[in-house]
């Protein structure tokens, strides 16, 4: 994940203006309230530029953000979200010498996870900071709607009053690693010169079944609680390209 980002994380926001932040973290803290009644420390692995941390904070919560993009994090900082600090660091490996109530990560940042070693050295460091019956949940891409789906190339284009973007997203299945290679050309106009910058980068992805994800978890002091369609709450399907999985600590490691 070293340089997932890194080139166009100036346009991030603009990129994902669109997406639904504020839904999103109503339905994390609803659930996480669910499953675990004291919730004020939260800590966020890829928090990017804060779009998500800001709708914490604002509703009280205490959010410690980690991304290992240098840029991403200077974006977030210029934001300046009460009760958020974002770190620059390896969400596989770090040490913060502290405990949370929650460990969350959203917009699918496990999926980039794709090495075994990688995945169970994130999920050990996640055990290590959550407190006792802490709760670890997490959104990932869903092998079975993967594979009925399929991916697929796809082109957005968005502008604000600077610039205009066109992003076209070529994939590519590898059914013998469980990943799908996503390439991103991007195309940024500067409105006030119509000069332009072109940028490439190759996302590799991983997705995951449920039986993958509970050897994960029960190797790493977890229990699955809830496996469920994002903000739906709905049952997996073969129509539900991610899911969002709800897990406990049970046991320090």
């Amino acid at each position: 994940m070293a340089t997932n980002f890194n080139l166009y994380s100036k346009y991030y926001d603009l990129m994902y203006h669109d997406k639904d932040y504020s839904s999103e973290v109503n339905y994390v803290i609803k659930s996480l309230l669910d499953s675990k009644k004291n919730i004020t420390e939260i800590l966020e692995l890829g928090c990017g530029s804060g779009a998500h941390a800001k709708y914490f904070s604002e509703k009280g919560f205490s959010i410690t953000g980690l991304d290992r993009s240098e840029e991403m994090i200077f974006e977030a900082k210029k934001k300046n979200i009460p009760n958020f600090e974002p770190i620059i660091a390896d969400i596989s490996n770090f040490e913060l010498y502290k405990k949370f109530d929650a460990v969350i990560s959203m917009f699918h940042v496990v999926s980039y996870l794709t090495e075994n070693n990688d995945l169970l050295s994130c999920f050990k460091n996640v055990n290590t900071h959550l407190e006792n019956d802490g709760i670890f949940l997490f959104d990932c891409w869903f092998t079975p709607a993967v594979y009925a789906i399929k991916p697929e190339n796809r082109i957005k284009e968005f502008e604000n009053d600077e610039i205009k973007v066109h992003r076209t997203a070529q994939s590519t299945l590898d059914i013998l690693k469980n990943t799908v290679s996503v390439k991103f050309n991007i195309s940024i106009e500067d409105k006030s010169n119509h000069e332009s910058e072109n940028l490439s980068e190759t996302h590799l992805m991983r997705h995951f079944s449920i039986p993958e994800m509970e050897i994960i978890a029960q190797n790493s002091g977890f229990k699955i609680l809830k496996v469920e369609e994002l903000i739906t709450k709905a049952d997996p399907s073969l129509e539900t390209w991610a899911v969002c999985f709800i897990l406990q600590k049970v046991k320090s490691l």
